[in-house]
């Protein structure tokens, strides 16, 4: 994996998620030019300000449902999902995402004990069926990783935002042109954000953050199913 023509080093073996993200942190500042670095922090703040988090489905209220297609073209609905138990839903940017690779590695080394506790999970994108599968197979992913091409779902959970014109050339010459990624030409993006959600559509649990740099902490999740297991 890379970021901007340099090589970004996950870690080998079991890792605390929010330990590597800090790491990760400091990494960007290094590996990225610095010019790029302040628009992406300009951008970060202005959707930090935009308040678009409190469009999000909170705790206590319904999960909106989805139908989409896994890595392979086969259709995943969150209420099948739901018939066998609780599900924990995560939204992230795409495979070129260094953040969004090393969320993922997280998910899946704690995917066992999930499944322990009788959950299923899934990971969403606005990235195209072939670029889901590039994370499935990159990272060994034994979770559903589906794709939201046009961003409906996406939208009805209040996650996506367009990404401001002074970065989307930059994205492009750091080899994330996000219209190729996700099938369409538009420069759109989810917030990151992971939900627990019961077997009565209720989310129970619920993290948004504008930062793309920060996502939820699998204990914190963990926690979240056991309390409703």
């Amino acid at each position: 994996m890379s970021d901007g023509g340099h090589d970004v080093e996950f870690p080998v073996g079991s890792f605390d998620l929010p330990t590597e993200l800090e790491r990760f942190r400091t990494l960007r500042d290094s590996v990225v030019p610095e010019d790029v670095v302040t628009r992406m922090d300009r951008a970060t703040a202005e959707l930090v300000a935009s308040a678009l988090a409190d469009q999000v489905p909170a705790v206590g209220e319904a999960a909106p449902s989805f139908r989409l297609p896994n890595a392979t073209g086969a259709e995943v609905s969150l209420d099948r999902l739901l018939a066998d138990g609780p599900v924990v839903v995560s939204f992230y940017r795409g495979a070129w995402c260094p953040f969004c690779n090393l969320e993922l590695r997280a998910l899946q080394q704690t995917l066992p004990q999930m499944r322990e506790l009788g959950a299923a999970l899934v990971a969403i994108s606005l990235q195209t069926p072939d670029n889901s599968l590039t994370m499935v197979e990159r990272h060994g992913l034994d979770f559903e990783v589906l794709s939201d091409v046009g961003g409906e779902v996406t939208r009805s959970y209040g996650l996506e935002f367009r990404l401001p014109e002074y970065l989307q050339e930059s994205y492009e010459l750091l080899g994330h042109p996000l219209p190729r990624f996700n099938g369409i030409d538009q420069h759109t993006l989810p917030v990151p954000a992971t939900f627990v959600v019961d077997r009565d559509s209720i989310i129970r649990f619920a993290y948004v953050n504008p930062d793309y740099m920060y996502r939820a902490d699998p204990a914190d999740i963990l926690a979240a199913l056991r309390s409703i297991a």
